[in-house]
């Protein structure tokens, strides 16, 4: 076996030799940032990639969590899960709005919306749930509840890219949904992001609340903020959309083989493909039983290690054990134990479009044997 590292993920890179003329052409325009030719051409490409009508292009994938709750002017508190990367609920606190956790479900790992009616008090102005490792929530229960008590919804979709149900689109649903385009996701511009919104009107407010609130050369309409994407980035994201198709068969292709070697595998757990949505294949998380396995998910993890294969404990630890969270009623332990459990137990195996045969081989032989 070879001892170079086989890291949990990599990015997807454009031809260098296509990108060099739009680099030159970007240098002959002298136009770099603040929505520029390459922007605007990227902004359209995601529509009618995404099947959205408007989006907005953002730096990195935080600041649109951040401007979308400014955008719908949410206060007080939002009901969301433990269960995320840090950003989703980050920019909560950063707008000075409490979270409230709520346990996850069992098999999507996602927000349970039977949890979230309880969390419910007079200070809730939303619910921000997360479509988590690319599996869609259920949208339509979570929209119900939203509607009866007149709650705002955005979703942090960092991980759908391009993930539909019933041929239509998940960005579709709530208020408004986010994308990154971290260098880690399925579909990058180095780093990025997008927030997606459903009428004209509301686009034009996210778009001077990421530049500074200009609406005109001398006048400010809003307390906004620089969250403009430069053109360099625009341009490699365009070229990336050109090939983001073959790289996520890629990646299905590998899920497949992951499951079919795992599948007789006592102790270890993985998620099934669910009917009717067409994934992304973002990550491959697997769950390990200590007791029917023998070893400790940890154990695991650091045996993968040694052998120059890094994985990634996909999100532990929760978010309601960080110094800035664990004092909140809603983090208590006994509040989340599905939570707890699902997060004490997982390993993202890796995932990219280049890992080659021998790669999955020697990853697949550390677990079994």
């Amino acid at each position: 076996m070879t001892n170079r590292t086989i890291t949990v993920t990599s990015p997807l890179f454009p031809s260098l030799e296509e990108f060099i003329p739009y680099l030159e052409d970007i240098w002959n325009r002298k136009w770099l940032t603040n929505n520029g030719y390459y922007h605007q051409k990227l902004e359209e490409a995601l529509c009618e990639y995404l099947g959205v009508k408007y989006l907005s292009l953002f730096t990195n994938g935080t600041l649109p969590l951040i401007t979308a709750l400014q955008a719908l002017r949410i206060t007080g508190e939002v009901i969301t899960t433990p269960f995320s990367f840090v950003a989703t609920t980050h920019s909560l606190w950063w707008n000075g709005i409490k979270p409230v956790f709520t346990d996850i479900e069992p098999v999507t790992f996602n927000i349970d919306p039977d949890k979230i009616e309880a969390a419910i008090t007079p200070r809730t102005t939303a619910i921000m749930p997360v479509h988590v490792y690319g599996n869609p929530c259920n949208t339509a229960q979570i929209q119900e509840i939203a509607d009866k008590y007149g709650l705002k919804v955005i979703y942090d979709a960092a991980h759908v890219f391009g993930v539909t149900v019933n041929g239509k689109s998940v960005l579709e649903a709530g208020d408004m949904s986010t994308l990154s385009f971290h260098a880690t996701k399925v579909y990058n511009t180095i780093e990025g992001g997008a927030l997606i919104c459903h009428d004209e009107q509301t686009k034009k407010r996210i778009d001077y609340l990421k530049n500074f609130g200009f609406a005109g050369e001398t006048t400010v309409v809003a307390p906004g903020i620089n969250g403009k994407m430069d053109e360099v980035r625009a341009a490699y994201g365009l070229l990336n959309l050109k090939q983001v198709d073959r790289a996520i068969e890629h990646r299905q292709q590998i899920a497949n083989q992951y499951r079919q070697a795992l599948k007789n595998v006592e102790g270890i757990s993985f998620m099934e493909e669910i009917q009717g949505v067409h994934h992304n294949y973002s990550y491959f998380p697997i769950f390990v039983d200590t007791e029917k396995y023998g070893m400790t998910r940890d154990k695991l993890y650091f045996k993968m290690k040694d052998n120059n294969v890094l994985c990634r404990r996909y999100f532990y630890p929760l978010i309601r054990t960080f110094p800035t969270y664990r004092g909140l009623e809603s983090a208590r332990h006994e509040n989340l134990p599905v939570a707890t459990k699902v997060a004490d137990n997982v390993i993202c195996l890796p995932m990219y479009d280049r890992l080659s045969s021998n790669d999955i081989d020697k990853i697949l032989n550390i677990i079994t044997n």
